[in-house]
C-alpha cells in the first residue's frame, strides 16, 4: 500500500520544524528492497514508526493523523531520510512525567528496523526539542565532581590517569586487589572492566571489601587521593540497587572517591536510570560493551556511536567510553571527537543536526582501548584538549617496570603535551616515559622514528 500522500510532505522546511519545538527529528541512511519505490519505502518506515500500519484501520481518527511521523526529506541518491516525529508520540512516566529512553527507541529503531520492503536503515543523528529534552534526568555529576575529590580546579583539571584490570575476565580478590595497589601507586583511577562482577572465583563482597582497603593504604602512603569504578550491571533493578549500596557502603568515608559502572548497552536504559535515579550523587560510568554489533561502520541497522553517545547524555551518564578516535586498538577514527564535542558542549554540531542542550549538565569522555604514553599526545591533538577520563590497561601493566611506572609514564606523556614539548625531549629527563618507549617499541618505531638514538637505548 503506498502511503506517502500520508505520511510524506517534502514542503515541510527543517527551520520551521525547529522553530516550531514540537519534533524530535531523526536522519536515517536508508535503502529499499530491489523493486521497491524510495519514497514509499520511506512513507512506509514512517507509518511503522508512529501511527500507521501496512493496511488501513477502522481507529484512525483526525487526531491520531496529527501525530502522524512525516519524511520531510528523502534523497535517494545518498540515501538520506528525515523524518519528524510529533512529541506527542513519545511516553511518559506516570509518577513524574519524566521522559524515558524506551519510548524512544521504540519509535525511532523499532519495528522499522524489521520490515521486509526496507534492506536497511540506520540513525545517523537526531535532535531533540527543548520542551522533550527538558524531561531527561541528564547528568548529575560528571569530571568535574571527580577533579575535586582529586584536589583539582573543578574547570579544566586535566586528564585523570586510570586503568582497567587485566586480564579481561579478572582475578581473584587478592591479586585483583594488589594491582589495584599498584597502579595506584603512580596512577588516579581503576575501573573493573565489564565482564568482573561476582563471579565464582571473585565473590563481589570479598573483592570490594579488598579494593577498599588498599585505596585506603595507597592513600595513607601518598597522600594522594584515589578513585575506582566498581561494575553493578544486572538484569534485575534490585541486583543492581544492592550492588551499589554494598560498594559505598564499603568505601564508607571514601564514597566520593567511587564511580559505579554499569554495561548500557547491553544493560539498557533501564540499569542507566536506575543507577542514575537510586545514586544521583554518585558517578555513573555507562560502559558501551555491545555497541558495536549496531554502531560499527560495517552494520547498516540500527544507530551510530554518535546516536549513543547522545543518548547516553540524556539519561544521565556522567561519562561514557567514546573510543581511541583511531588513536588505539578500537575500531573509530580521528573525527570521532564530534561525539566528545557533543558530550562536553552546550551546543554542538552533529552530522545532521545542531543541537541546543539548553544548560543540560555535560557528559566526560572515557578513552580506552589499546592507549599507550606514546599514542596521547596525538590523540589530544586531535581532540585538542585533555580533560577526559583514560583508562590504559595494557598501557599501565605492560609498561617493563610495572603498574605504577606505566602509571606515571601515562602523566607525563600529558605533562609533555601541556607544555608543548616533543615526547621523546621529555622523555630524556623523565624515566618512566623513556621506558615507555621500550616497553612499546613498536608504537615507538612508528610515530617516533630515531627514539632510539635520542634516548641512546
Amino acid at each position: 500500500m503506498d502511503q506517502t500522500a500520508r505520511y510524506v510532505n517534502l514542503d515541510l522546511r527543517e527551520d520551521d520544524l525547529i522553530a516550531g519545538g514540537q519534533h524530535v527529528l531523526c536522519a536515517y541512511i536508508l535503502k529499499p528492497k530491489a523493486g521497491r519505490g524510495f519514497l514509499e519505502t520511506c512513507a512506509h518506515f514512517a507509518a511503522e514508526s508512529s501511527t500507521g500500519t501496512n493496511v488501513e484501520v477502522s481507529t484512525t481518527d483526525d487526531f491520531t493523523r496529527r501525530v502522524d511521523a512525516l519524511v520531510y526529506h528523502a534523497d535517494e541518491s545518498t540515501g538520506l531520510v528525515k523524518i519528524a516525529f510529533p512529541v506527542h508520540l513519545f511516553d511518559r512516566n506516570i509518577v513524574d512525567g519524566k521522559a524515558m529512553l524506551v519510548s524512544f527507541l521504540t519509535l525511532t529503531v523499532g519495528n522499522n528496523q524489521g520490515m521486509g520492503d526496507v534492506e536497511y536503515a540506520k540513525l545517523h543523528d537526531f535532535y531533540l526539542p527543548k520542551v522533550y529534552m527538558d524531561l531527561f534526568d541528564g547528568p548529575r555529576c560528571n569530571i568535574s565532581n571527580l577533579w575535586k575529590v582529586l584536589g583539582r580546579p573543578e574547570k579544566n583539571g586535566g586528564l585523570i590517569v586510570g586503568t582497567i584490570i587485566k586480564p579481561k575476565l579478572g582475578l581473584r580478590p587478592e591479586p585483583f586487589a594488589q594491582a589495584c595497589e599498584d597502579f595506584w601507586m603512580g596512577g588516579d583511577f581503576i575501573k573493573n572492566d565489564e565482564p568482573q562482577g561476582n563471579q565464582p572465583f571473585a565473590p563481589f563482597r570479598e573483592t570490594i571489601k579488598l579494593v577498599a582497603q588498599a585505596m585506603d593504604r595507597v592513600q595513607q602512603k601518598t597522600g594522594q587521593a584515589k578513585l575506582f569504578s566498581a561494575n553493578i550491571t544486572a538484569d534485575d533493578p534490585f541486583e543492581i540497587i544492592a550492588r551499589g549500596e554494598y560498594v559505598l557502603n564499603t568505601f564508607g568515608v571514601n564514597g566520593k572517591h567511587v564511580a559505579l559502572l554499569v554495561d548500557g548497552f547491553v544493560g539498557g536504559p533501564t540499569a542507566v536510570s536506575t543507577v542514575r535515579r537510586r545514586f544521583p550523587y554518585t558517578f555513573l560510568h555507562y560502559h558501551r560493551a555491545g555497541h558495536g554489533m549496531v554502531t560499527s561502520g560495517q552494520s547498516k541497522r540500527g544507530y551510530t556511536s554518535f546516536c549513543l553517545s547522545k543518548m547516553a547524555r540524556l539519561q544521565g551518564a556522567s561519562g561514557i567510553h567514546t573510543g581511541t578516535m583511531g588513536y588505539g586498538k578500537m575500531e573509530g577514527e580521528a573525527a570521532d571527537r564530534i561525539i566528545a564535542d557533543m558530550l562536553e558542549h552546550d551546543h554542538s554540531q552533529g552530522p545532521y543536526f545542531y543541537q541546543s542542550w539548553g544548560g543540560m549538565r555535560s557528559c566526560t569522555p572515557i578513552v580506552s582501548g589499546g592507549m599507550n604514553a606514546l599514542r596521547m599526545p596525538g590523540f589530544f591533538d586531535n581532540l585538542g584538549h585533555a580533560n577526559v577520563i583514560q583508562t590504559a590497561g595494557g598501557g599501565a601493566f605492560g609498561h617493563v617496570d610495572g603498574a605504577a611506572a606505566g602509571a606515571l609514564s601515562l602523566r607525563q606523556a600529558w605533562e609533555a603535551w601541556e607544555a608543548k614539548v616533543p615526547l621523546v625531549e621529555y622523555a630524556q629527563s623523565h624515566k618512566e616515559l623513556a621506558r615507555a618507549f621500550v616497553s612499546f617499541q613498536e608504537d615507538a618505531d612508528r610515530l617516533f622514528p630515531g627514539w632510539r638514538d635520542t634516548l641512546k637505548v
